[in-house]
C-alpha cells in the first residue's frame, strides 16, 4: 500500500506551504525534513524577510506577490499570529540603475501606487538616511516585513491540522520513479506515493542531479546592530524596508527595528559560493567592517553595537528567476528551487502553484518565467 498520495521533500518555506495547500485539498501528504521545524540551516530563517510589490526583477512577479499577500493574510488569520507588518518600502539608487528602473517598470505596468522621490526627500521623510544628491528612490506603500520562522511554523501547523504527516530529523537518501509510483528512501525507511514534490532549497543540486540544473549555492550574511542614537526613528511605523543599489549592480537591504530594538541589514549577494556541507558559518571581522563602512556612509545611526550575525544560503539560477515546473521526464514529480535570494515572500503562492501542478498538471498563475525549458 502507498504511504501517501503525495510526498513533499523539504519543509522549509516552499515545502511547508506546498504541504499546507495539498493537505487542505484533501490528499494524503507525507512531508519529510532533515532538520527540526523552522530551522536555521538553510534559507528560511533570519527573523525578518522583505515583502514588496513594485518588483524590480520583472513585472510578471507582481500578480504572484499580490496573490501571496492574500494568502499570507489568510494564513495569519488562521494561525491567530502576526506574520506580516506593513511598513512601506524604498528602492534607492541612481535613477538609471537596475533597481529604480525595474521598480518603476513594474509599478507602471501594473498601475501600482508609488512615488519617485529625490534623495533629499528620502532624508526629509526618513531622517536616518544619508544619500548622495544624485540618488532617487521609488517609494511604495505595499511593502513590509514577514516573520519567516513564524510563517513556516504556521504552514506546518495548518498542514498537520489538515491531516498531513510531517516527519522531521529524517534525511533523504534517494528517490526514484517506477511506473506510476515514486519511492523515497530515508534514514528511517522507504515510502511510496503517486506523486512527489521536491522543495530542497540549497540541497536541490544533489537531489536533482539527474537534471544538471545550472544552480549555484551562495553564502550570505545577515547582521543585527543596535542603533547609535535616535532608535525610535527606526520603529516600523516610521521607517520602511529598503533596498539600496549603492554602486552598479551592488545592493544591500534592511529593515525597521525589531521588537528588541536591533536593526537588521545585509548585502544582497556575496559572491562566495558554497554547498550546505561547506558553508562557512563564522563571520569575519573584515565582513563586519565592510558592513559598518557601508552604514557609516548611507545609514550612520544604524551602526551601533553588533548584536548578532547569521549566515544563510541563496540557491541562484543564471538569470535570477525561480525554477517551478514538473520534471521533464516524470509528470508525477514537481519541483521548486533556485529562488536566488528573493523567494521567501512568494512561499504562500508557490505552495498553491505546486499543489496545482502536482494535482492538475497546470496552474492559473503565470509561471512561464520559471519554466525549466529556458535552460534547454
Amino acid at each position: 500500500m502507498p504511504t501517501a498520495d503525495i510526498i513533499v521533500l523539504g519543509l522549509g518555506a516552499m515545502g511547508s506551504a506546498a504541504a499546507y495547500h495539498l493537505a487542505r485539498r484533501g490528499v494524503r501528504v507525507l512531508g519529510i525534513e532533515q532538520y527540526t521545524p523552522a530551522h536555521a540551516q538553510g534559507s528560511s530563517h533570519g527573523r525578518s524577510r522583505v515583502i514588496r510589490e513594485a518588483y524590480f526583477e520583472h513585472p510578471d512577479y507582481v500578480p504572484l506577490i499580490q496573490r501571496a499577500y492574500e494568502l499570507w493574510r489568510g494564513l495569519e488569520r488562521e494561525a491567530g499570529e502576526r506574520l506580516l507588518v506593513m511598513t512601506g518600502g524604498l528602492m534607492i539608487g541612481p535613477e538609471s540603475g537596475v533597481l529604480v528602473q525595474g521598480a518603476l517598470t513594474s509599478a507602471r505596468a501594473h498601475r501600482l501606487p508609488h512615488e519617485l522621490i529625490t534623495g533629499e526627500e528620502v532624508q526629509r521623510r526618513f531622517p536616518p538616511f544619508r544619500l548622495q544628491p544624485s540618488t532617487v528612490a521609488v517609494q511604495e506603500p505595499n511593502a513590509g516585513v514577514l516573520f519567516p520562522e513564524a510563517c513556516v511554523r504556521a504552514h506546518l501547523d495548518g498542514a498537520a491540522a489538515a491531516g498531513a504527516a510531517l516527519h522531521f530529523e529524517e534525511s533523504v537518501r534517494q528517490w526514484g520513479v517506477s511506473g506510476d509510483r515514486v519511492e523515497v528512501t530515508t534514514s528511517r525507511g522507504t515510502y511510496t506515493a503517486a506523486r512527489l514534490v521536491i522543495t530542497a532549497g540549497p540541497w536541490a543540486p544533489p537531489v536533482l542531479r539527474d537534471l544538471g540544473l545550472p544552480l549555484q549555492v551562495e553564502r550570505n550574511v545577515m547582521y543585527w546592530f543596535t542603533p547609535l542614537r535616535n532608535g525610535e526613528t527606526f520603529a516600523p511605523e516610521r521607517f520602511p524596508i529598503y533596498i539600496c543599489e549603492y554602486r552598479k549592480d551592488a545592493f544591500f537591504y534592511g529593515f525597521p527595528a525589531l521588537p528588541d530594538g536591533s536593526v537588521k541589514v545585509a548585502h544582497h549577494h556575496s559572491g562566495e559560493l558554497c554547498t550546505p556541507e561547506t558553508i562557512r558559518r563564522d563571520v569575519g571581522a573584515d565582513e563586519v567592517a565592510r558592513m559598518r563602512a557601508l552604514l557609516a556612509a548611507l545609514l550612520p545611526d544604524a551602526g551601533g553595537d553588533l548584536r548578532q550575525t547569521a549566515t544563510c544560503m541563496y540557491t541562484n539560477t543564471p538569470d535570477g528567476h525561480f525554477i517551478i515546473d514538473r520534471h521533464p521526464r516524470w509528470n508525477n514529480v514537481t519541483m521548486a528551487c533556485g529562488f536566488s535570494g528573493h523567494g521567501f515572500k512568494f512561499a504562500s503562492v508557490v505552495g498553491e502553484v505546486l499543489a496545482d501542478l502536482a494535482l492538475d498538471g497546470h496552474t492559473r498563475h503565470r509561471i512561464a518565467l520559471f519554466r525549466l525549458a529556458r535552460f534547454a
